[in-house]
């Protein structure tokens, strides 16, 4: 559950780019990102909670007693009511059956939630009500709970998923929305459900990772033929299929395309509303907590105490970004010691918040900011709709196999090369190396859920260094990466992993031992960039 680009930690972005270097994605970013955002003034705002978005280790800065506390909660409740009649654009839609139609005489309409756990700002949940309003129908969500047996499966990451779950069940409640927590595979149990409920339609959201769209598979075989199966793209702001119909081959390749196609897809949202349909057959109350203890995860990898699961607790964090750090983007963002990045990677991987409603805030309410609104747009919507272009078009996303021919061929003919360290992967797990800057970025990763963006690349091409061949760094690295890092087993922690081992949406560079031609990152280079001493006193446990 592992993001990057957007995110609070941008992962394994290519910092040495000039991200504006063409016209980009908002080069002339007024044009592309019109709003009708009300904006609130600037005395009126303050950033909310202090405790539960502070960045541990991290320079704070001061706030202003002027603004509001929860400024942001008020702005956007307000905006999404002037705008409860937007039209829903049917090309974020795909028909997954070959039924189209609603089954008539059905008893209601379902939104199968997966990806994107949140009420508003939610095109799936918008297009599945408007069905259900269209056919006059109760509306009903539900979530398919499936614990893998695997490492993967923490107590970091379920907890946090089914906490901000537990929030979507009190809004549906408020609006006369049955939300149901199905026990089992979606393939296994949703069918039966839609059978015994009489549903006479499905719609789910996308992802573009193998284990989703086999979910989708399964569910698409065993649902009766004549109800509909719909997917719709609500976690990109131009939806995966319309942005491009190929893998593309790095951002200067989407970038136009986005752009192009960020007038008619950056909107806002219609509001998600009190439901004017019930059903006799209610819901079951959900025990949250009964059902948290009951999961068999990993316990060791524990809850991260800065970051507040759920909408509420994602829109506290946009807020304290554009109050104290935006300004800071553009010019400190690379730097570990500063405070300085957006942290809003957890909650845009789990669907607590919605990226697009960040790009729209940021640029209606960030305009003192400056050129870091650019760069953070550009980070949040060409490099992070990038990784969901090359997780959906290439199958092979986690694979030295799925990286470009030219970083195959470099990797293999430097594989035998010798390596001057050589680590285990419990060795690296438990950050026991030679090089105190590694051992505190995996250190803060284990304790805190979360890593410097460019720390991050650092990180993985250590890996590359210190491993045995590049296929068994990679697969040490989305170990890590998936296993500690809150905003893990996500398209943007694929691709950060690839984009550091294998070179994807990279270029060739100068041949060096063990890395060919994939770029280089080294100690020496870090302490140019930042003062690494003292993020390595913050985080290096002394006993390593």
């Amino acid at each position: 559950m592992l993001h990057s680009i957007c995110r609070s930690s941008s992962f394994f972005r290519v910092v040495t780019h000039s991200y504006l270097d063409t016209t980009s994605v908002l080069s002339s970013k007024n044009k592309a990102f019109t709003t009708s955002h009300t904006i609130m003034s600037e005395k009126k705002r303050k950033s909310t909670s202090a405790a539960a978005v502070k960045e541990p280790g991290a320079k704070q800065q001061k706030l202003d007693p002027t603004k509001d506390k929860g400024w942001l909660q008020d702005s956007l409740k307000l905006q999404r009511t002037k705008n409860k009649l937007m039209k829903f654009n049917k090309e974020r839609l795909r028909f997954i059956s070959n039924t189209e139609r609603i089954k008539q005489g059905s008893e209601g309409v379902l939104y199968w939630m997966s990806r994107d756990h949140r009420v508003q700002d939610n095109w799936a949940l918008i297009h599945a009500q408007q069905l259900a309003l269209k056919e006059k129908l109760p509306l009903h969500v539900c979530f398919c709970l499936f614990v893998p047996k695997s490492e993967l499966s923490t107590l970091r990451h379920y907890s946090f998923m089914l906490k901000g779950l537990k929030e979507v069940e009190k809004k549906c409640r408020s609006l006369d929305i049955q939300f149901h927590l199905l026990h089992g595979s979606a393939g296994d149990v949703l069918p039966g459900f839609v059978s015994d409920r009489e549903l006479g339609a499905v719609v789910t959201d996308f992802s573009p990772l193998r284990e989703p769209l086999q979910w989708l598979e399964d569910v698409k075989k065993t649902l009766p033929k004549d109800i509909p199966l719909i997917q719709v793209d609500a976690h990109n702001i131009v939806p995966c299929w319309v942005a491009s119909p190929k893998l593309e081959y790095a951002a200067r390749t989407i970038r136009g395309k986005l752009t192009k196609l960020l007038p008619q897809f950056l909107t806002d949202f219609p509001l998600v509303e009190k439901h004017p349909y019930t059903t006799a057959r209610t819901a079951k109350l959900i025990d949250w907590e009964k059902t948290l203890a009951s999961l068999q995860v990993d316990r060791d990898v524990g809850e991260p105490e800065w970051a507040m699961p759920g909408t509420k607790g994602g829109v506290a964090m946009l807020e304290s970004f554009i109050d104290e750090r935006l300004k800071l983007f553009a010019t400190q963002r690379n730097d570990p010691n500063i405070a300085g990045l957006s942290q809003l990677s957890p909650w845009i991987r789990f669907g607590h918040l919605s990226a697009q409603r960040v790009a729209l805030q940021v640029q209606s309410s960030g305009k003192c900011a400056g050129p870091s609104v650019a760069t953070f747009i550009e980070e949040l919507v060409v490099r992070r709709e990038l990784t969901d272009n090359f997780c959906f078009y290439n199958e092979k996303y986690d694979s030295v196999e799925g990286t470009h021919d030219w970083a195959q061929k470099s990797l293999k003919a430097h594989a035998k090369d010798k390596r001057e360290y050589l680590y285990t992967r419990e060795q690296l797990e438990k950050a026991k190396t030679h090089d105190k800057l590694w051992n505190a970025s995996q250190y803060q990763m284990i304790t805190e859920g979360k890593m410097h963006g460019f720390l991050r690349m650092y990180w993985a091409k250590k890996i590359l260094e210190w491993t045995s061949s590049p296929e068994e760094a990679l697969s040490i690295a989305l170990y890590l990466n998936d296993r500690y890092s809150l905003d893990g087993q996500d398209p943007n922690g694929f691709v950060g992993c690839m984009w550091s081992i294998g070179g994807i949406h990279d270029r060739a560079w100068g041949e060096r031992k063990v890395f060919g031609k994939i770029r280089f990152m080294n100690y020496k280079g870090c302490q140019r960039k930042f003062d690494v001493a003292r993020f390595e006193k913050k985080y290096c446990p002394k006993n390593l």
